[in-house]
């Protein structure tokens, strides 16, 4: 591959959730075979719950038959938070009866699978409708960084709204911010969007974004609900 070819490569990032080490392992191994492709694993729906905290996949592949929170609650766990109610969910289950895909798409699964299955298939569906959702996305909202954005931002308020000991649960750090960098953060902390800034601060848009780019560079960050938790944690907004 040409280094032109890597820099252009789009990657996504899946969660894959089942107790048996065997089902995760080659899971794991022949999706991330797909350069396109990033698997995050946990062995069970809480574990699953405490990673998506950090970071929002772009699909979730559920077993059903799991200890303490089973399949269809973790997915209704999903579907009930703004913050995941449109990540795609695959079901990856051994319950095969029609009587069980019945249930599963009626409790919202994208796809489903029964065990055993066929990696190639399971790739298949996954790629499908992450290129699927990515399309529906960038049609609604006219660009996928746009999307991305107003996904940030509703991780920004939940994060706001249910992590209020975040606040300067750190020492203060010493890091050297412009007035109007300081300005813009204040504005990205409380969930505005790009526009919205612009707007408030009598600037353009592309400035807006310029400024949080020094941001992402002089905190270490790459989104917005990474600068705001960085924010949060060292007392740097108001």
């Amino acid at each position: 591959m040409s280094v032109t070819e890597e820099k252009d490569l789009k990657q996504y990032t899946v969660l894959l959730v089942d107790d048996e080490p065997g089902v995760r392992e080659s899971v794991q191994m022949y999706l991330e075979d797909n350069e396109e492709l990033i698997v995050m694993v946990a062995s069970n729906a809480k574990e699953a719950w405490e990673l998506l905290q950090n970071q929002t996949p772009d699909l979730i592949i559920s077993d059903i038959m799991m200890p303490q929170i089973d399949g269809y609650q973790f997915l209704q766990q999903l579907r009930d938070d703004a913050r995941f109610k449109s990540v795609p969910v695959v079901f990856l289950t051994a319950r095969g009866m029609t009587s069980d895909r019945i249930q599963g798409y009626h409790s919202g699964c994208d796809a489903y699978l029964s065990k055993p299955f066929d990696p190639e298939e399971l790739e298949a569906i996954v790629m499908n409708l992450l290129v699927r959702r990515e399309t529906v996305i960038a049609s609604n909202s006219g660009g996928g960084d746009l999307a991305k954005i107003s996904q940030e931002i509703q991780e920004i308020k939940y994060l706001l709204g249910h992590n209020p000991p975040l606040l300067k649960t750190a020492p203060d750090l010493h890091l050297e911010l412009t007035p109007r960098e300081q300005s813009v953060l204040d504005l990205v902390a409380i969930g505005l969007m790009n526009k919205e800034i612009a707007s408030q601060l009598e600037t353009s848009v592309r400035n807006v974004e310029k400024y949080v780019s020094r941001l992402f560079n002089k905190t270490g960050t790459s989104s917005r609900t990474e600068l705001v938790r960085f924010a949060l944690k060292h007392g740097l907004t108001n």
